[in-house]
C-alpha cells in the first residue's frame, strides 16, 4: 500500500500520463516533426514562486491537447462567474443557492488543507507544466478536482427530484464534467494522481454529510435574521486567519475573493426572500414548454445582460476599493507587494468579489425585470 501510495503522489505517473496523450518535454518528442508545437508556459518548481524562465514542450495530439486545456478552464474564475449566476437566473434559485454555499465550503478547505498539508506539486522534468500562476501554491488537495466534483454532484442531487430528466443522463454528464476536469490536472502538470484522487474524495465525503442538513441550511439562510451579518463576518474572519506561509502564495487572494462571492450572494438571496417576490418561476423552465426557441432567446438575453453588469461591477469595485485602500494604507499603484499584504489583499479582494455576489443575485435580476426579461 505505500508503494502504492507513493507511486500516485510521485511525478512519473503524471508524465506517463502526459505522454500517453502526446504532451512532450522539448527534445524528447521521439521521432516527429518537432515543429508540430512548441508553446512556451512557466515551469517552476513545486511550492516555490513561478520560474521567469519558459519550459518548451511539443504537442503531439491537439485533439487532447485542447480538450484538456479547456477542461481545465472548468475550474478557473470564469466558469464560476459565468455558470453559477446562469443556473440562478435561468434555472432555479434553489439549486443555484445549494451549488454556491456549497462550492464555498468545498474550495475554503480546499484551499486551506493545501497550506496545512504543503505538499509540493510535481517535479518539472520529468512534468511539462503548463501553467504559471498556480504553481506557487502547493498541490494537495488538487481544488480543481474537488470544485468539479462538488459543483457537477450538487446539481445532480438538487435537481434530479425536481425536473423530469433521466437520472442516467444527470450521473453521466456528472460523471463526465468531473472526470474531464480531474484529468486536466494531470496533463497541465499541475497535480499528482493522488492530489486528484484526495480532492475528489474529500469532495465526495463533504457531499455526504451536507445532503441531509441541505434543506436545513437553506431555510435559514433564508429566514434567519442573523443571515446578512454571519454571511459577512465568517468569512471575514476566515479570511483574516488564514494560515500563513513562508512566501506568498495566491491562495489566500483565491479563497478571499470565493468567500467573498460566497457571501455577497448569500446576502442577496435572503434580501430577495425577505423583500421581494421571486422573480424567475420554475414553470418557465420546463422542458416540455412548447415556446423552446423563445425559452432559449430569453435565457441567452438575461445571461448577455447578467454578466455584462457583473463584469462592469467587477471592474469598477477593483478600481474603488484599490483606490481606497492606496489612500489608506499610502502605497503607490504599482506596488504589487503591498497588494498582497493582507490589510490590504483581504479587503480589495473580499468587497469586490461580494459585490459581484450582490449584484448576480440582486441587482441583475431587477435589471432583468425592469428589460421585461422575466
Amino acid at each position: 500500500m505505500s508503494r502504492l501510495l507513493r507511486s500516485l503522489r510521485g511525478s512519473q505517473a503524471v508524465a506517463r500520463f502526459q505522454r500517453c496523450c502526446g504532451l512532450f518535454p522539448a527534445g524528447e518528442e521521439g521521432p516527429g516533426d518537432a515543429a508540430e508545437a512548441g508553446r512556451p508556459h512557466g515551469a517552476g518548481a513545486a511550492g516555490s514562486t513561478a520560474q521567469d524562465c519558459a519550459q518548451k514542450y511539443v504537442v503531439k495530439n491537439y485533439f487532447y491537447y485542447y480538450l484538456f486545456r479547456f477542461s481545465a478552464a472548468l475550474g478557473e474564475e470564469v466558469f464560476y462567474i459565468t455558470f453559477l449566476p446562469f443556473i440562478y437566473w435561468n434555472i432555479d434559485h434553489s439549486v443555484s443557492r445549494r451549488m454556491t454555499v456549497i462550492w464555498s465550503i468545498v474550495m475554503y478547505i480546499g484551499q486551506v488543507s493545501k497550506d496545512i498539508l504543503k505538499w509540493p506539486r510535481p517535479l518539472s522534468p520529468p512534468v511539462v507544466k503548463l501553467e504559471r500562476r498556480v504553481d506557487a501554491e502547493f498541490g494537495m488537495p488538487s481544488t480543481h478536482a474537488m470544485a468539479a466534483t462538488a459543483i457537477s454532484f450538487s446539481f445532480l442531487i438538487a435537481t434530479m427530484n425536481q425536473y423530469k430528466y433521466p437520472f442516467e443522463l444527470g450521473l453521466t454528464g456528472a460523471l463526465v464534467f468531473s472526470t474531464l476536469v480531474c484529468l486536466s490536472r494531470l496533463y497541465t502538470g499541475m497535480h499528482t494522481v493522488l492530489d486528484v484522487i484526495g480532492g475528489a474524495l474529500i469532495s465526495a465525503v463533504l457531499l455526504v454529510l451536507f445532503y441531509p442538513v441541505w434543506d436545513i441550511i437553506d431555510h435559514l439562510l433564508l429566514t434567519s435574521p442573523f443571515c446578512p451579518l454571519l454571511s459577512i463576518a465568517v468569512p471575514l474572519v476566515l479570511c483574516y486567519n488564514y494560515p500563513k506561509l513562508e512566501y506568498y502564495s495566491p491562495t489566500r487572494a483565491d479563497t478571499t475573493a470565493i468567500l467573498g462571492a460566497g457571501a455577497g450572494a448569500t446576502v442577496g438571496f435572503w434580501l430577495n426572500n425577505q423583500y421581494a417576490t421571486p422573480v424567475y418561476t420554475r414553470e418557465n423552465f420546463q422542458l416540455g414548454f412548447p415556446l423552446i426557441g423563445t425559452i432559449l432567446v430569453v435565457a441567452l438575453a438575461r445571461f448577455f445582460v447578467g454578466i455584462c453588469i457583473i463584469l462592469l461591477m467587477r471592474q469598477l469595485m477593483k478600481n474603488v476599493v484599490l483606490g481606497m485602500l492606496r489612500y489608506r494604507y499610502k502605497f503607490p499603484i504599482g506596488d504589487l507587494e503591498a497588494r498582497r499584504r493582507l490589510e490590504v489583499e483581504v479587503p480589495y479582494k473580499f468587497i469586490t468579489y461580494s459585490s459581484v455576489g450582490f449584484s448576480a443575485t440582486v441587482i441583475v435580476p431587477l435589471l432583468h425585470q425592469l428589460l421585461g426579461l422575466i
